[in-house]
């Protein structure tokens, strides 16, 4: 379960505090797929930072499975985030001198060892639809396939939140198409939580959870 409750985000600026978040407050369950709407400078990014432990909200709480982050200390919010959250950026940050495979496997580093890793990340690469690109590099690879990587790298420890940040903004069409089917199927198939923030009307009409983020407050648009 993820609970979010009455999250504000304050910026310092020379002409006194800029208000980015206030008030947001929604609970989402293992299995929910939502889709966060609203304009440039809403706070979309700046939610999905905070929901994903890399950034500090001024007040407010979110807990995840029943714990709270910011209450953590830096290295045991650090293993918490490589535990339970998976993140995948509009720029899939592919690491460029690391093959598909490697990419994929970059999050069990610091808590895996052994073969188990390498056939989940196969599996996922399979299910993505890349098991010819194992050994490839990034630069070889079309957009729409490094942001394939990038589901499976986001999935490859088993999160319970999954949350993207426009993963089909830099895509053409088609592509993009292909990365929103594959990324629901595959929420479907982890049961995690996912939340994805976009301009995209065509994205978020695709998810039964739809919000709205205008100015400060989320509000539901229905299914």
């Amino acid at each position: 379960m993820l609970d979010v409750s009455q999250i504000a985000k304050t910026y310092p600026t020379p002409r006194g505090p800029l208000s980015i978040l206030s008030g947001v407050s929604f609970s989402l369950k293992r299995g929910d797929a939502a889709a966060i709407m609203g304009p440039s400078g809403a706070g979309k990014s700046t939610l999905l930072y905070i929901l994903g432990g890399l950034e500090q909200p001024t007040s407010g709480t979110v807990t995840l499975d029943g714990r709270n982050p910011f209450a953590l200390s830096e290295k045991d919010l650090a293993a918490f985030r490589n535990q339970a959250i998976g993140f995948i950026f509009q720029d899939h940050c592919l690491l460029p001198q690391c093959s598909v495979l490697e990419n994929v496997l970059v999050p069990t580093l610091v808590s895996h060892d052994g073969a188990a890793p390498v056939e989940r990340a196969r599996d996922l690469l399979a299910q993505v639809g890349l098991s010819g690109r194992l050994d490839h590099r990034p630069a070889e690879l079309s957009g729409g396939e490094k942001q394939r990587v990038a589901l499976a790298r986001a999935l490859i420890n088993k999160p319970l939140l999954l949350l993207c940040d426009e993963p089909t903004g830099n895509l053409d069409q088609a592509s993009a198409d292909v990365v929103a089917a594959l990324l629901l199927e595959l929420h479907r198939r982890q049961e995690t939580i996912l939340i994805v923030v976009t301009h995209s009307a065509e994205l978020a009409a695709r998810f039964p959870l739809r919000y709205e983020l205008p100015n400060a407050n989320l509000h539901p648009l229905g299914a």
